[in-house]
């Protein structure tokens, strides 16, 4: 059985396109691809159709990483097949709480640095949209440094399910 992972943002541009990315090589490292789908979405369609912001992927090509992304938001429908949804900021986990169909869907919404025990009480992934590349540079730090225990979870949740 698939474990469903989707990561959400305002736009799906900038910072849920990159943890998507950045989590779906995780899982390709951890020889886990055939059991863990990732994809992202946003909390607004603004930005539908289009691709990620050319500065999130410049900084995920200077750092390795490769691959596609067209921009979609967030549907309440979903959460029936999605094991987890990964929040960017508090904004969006409230947003994606309130969407939540049932209580138990509200429970799959985290915050992405939740997964990071060195982020402490800042939790949130700022939006660099508005700002220079380095703001990109940091997004792509703090999703990195999650990413990491976000995969350890999961393995943790994959493991629980074959028990």
């Amino acid at each position: 059985m698939t474990y469903r992972v989707c990561f959400v943002c305002t736009g799906n541009i900038c910072r849920s396109p990159m943890a998507e990315i950045v989590f779906r090589a995780r899982v390709a490292e951890a020889g886990l691809d055939g059991q863990v789908e990732v994809d992202s979405a946003g909390t607004g369609g603004w930005h539908e159709g289009d691709g990620a912001d050319p500065r999130t992927v410049a900084v995920l090509e200077d750092n390795g990483y490769a691959g596609g992304h067209t921009a979609r938001q967030f549907q309440p429908s979903w959460f029936s097949r999605l094991d987890l949804v990964i929040a960017l900021d508090s904004g969006h986990l409230g947003a994606l709480r309130r969407l939540a169909p049932t209580e138990q869907d509200a429970q799959k919404v985290r915050l992405l640095r939740s997964f990071d025990p060195a982020a402490g009480d800042h939790l949130d992934v700022p939006d660099p949209y508005y700002g220079g590349m380095d703001g990109f540079e940091e997004c792509l730090e703090m999703v990195e440094a999650a990413s990491t225990g976000l995969l350890a979870a999961v393995r943790k949740d994959l493991e629980g399910r074959a028990a």
